[in-house]
């Protein structure tokens, strides 16, 4: 494969330290390109899956960006911190978590499933006036958000041994598992951030098939990457005759099935398992 055709899509587990644009940085310089994109932030304390997206295809970030996402986490009762999680300056402290009875703390955990509206953190990457909202709290500026709606589908507590609780959670994209946890402890009246989180899995993308980042070199990125159509595994598979797909590739349009496209149903354009486009947005050179 050479420098010009490094394309594809590419699972990277990421540790804790490094920020998410960091990992893309790594990318870049492995595949000799720089189209490389991911398509949603891991914070910099946090470890997990990643889907970078190399070439041509950082244009099919949209199609998979608003994935439901899983983690594994782990909150802590009785500190909080300006930024709901352990890379923050402590705010409060409290030893009510003591008087706490383990049953309602899992109860008032779980009953975050559903669909809810979510305050996100002050130190996020929303915007606000224009601005990062992170850039005006790390100057010390009063932030106000509107609050996001989100859904969680699942939450289970997998151990409470306070003042720490470790539990899985399976959410749409934009939901703030720091919030879960500073919302948790405001319920219970007990100051609470996030001590650590893990991304398990994104959509129908496992950690386990991720490469570490530390294997992220020439060779080993170049074969991990994955063809275009991998990128879209959740949309159907729509193959093309070869005439209809050199029409396409040309600048033409072809006839779709009715339901098919922005109005309808996305799908995956292929022809012979090669992904040509999604529809209104052509993938493959002729």
């Amino acid at each position: 494969m050479t420098t010009e055709t490094a394309e594809g899509l590419l699972l990277v587990d990421k540790p804790a330290g490094p920020t998410s644009h960091d990992v893309v940085a790594v990318a870049r310089r492995a595949l000799g390109t720089r189209r490389v994109g991911h398509t949603g932030t891991l914070d910099p304390f946090a470890t997990g899956l990643l889907i970078l997206l190399a070439g041509r295809v950082t244009r099919l970030a949209e199609y998979s960006s608003g994935l439901t996402k899983q983690y594994e986490a782990r909150l802590r009762l009785g500190t909080s911190t300006d930024s709901d999680d352990a890379t923050g300056t402590v705010i409060s402290r409290s030893d009510a978590w003591r008087e706490l009875d383990p049953q309602r703390v899992r109860a008032t955990l779980e009953a975050h499933v559903g669909d809810r509206l979510q305050q996100p953190p002050a130190f996020s990457a929303k915007k606000v006036g224009g601005r990062r909202s992170y850039e005006a709290a790390r100057r010390g500026e009063s932030v106000s958000l509107a609050p996001s709606p989100v859904r969680i589908d699942a939450l289970v507590v997998t151990a409470v041994a306070l003042p720490d609780v470790c539990f899985e959670i399976t959410c749409s994209a934009g939901t703030y598992i720091r919030a879960v946890a500073r919302d948790t402890g405001i319920a219970l009246g007990v100051p609470a951030h996030l001590a650590s989180l893990r991304r398990t899995a994104i959509g129908p993308f496992r950690v386990e098939e991720a490469i570490r980042l530390a294997d992220v070199t020439r060779e080993r990125a170049r074969a991990a990457l994955q063809p275009a159509l991998a990128a879209l595994p959740h949309l159907p598979d729509l193959d093309i005759e070869p005439r209809d797909a050199r029409v396409l590739m040309q600048g033409g349009r072809v006839p779709l099935p009715s339901g098919t496209g922005p109005t309808g149903g996305l799908a995956a354009i292929t022809s012979g398992h090669r992904l040509l486009a999604v529809p209104r947005k052509v993938l493959a050179d002729g």
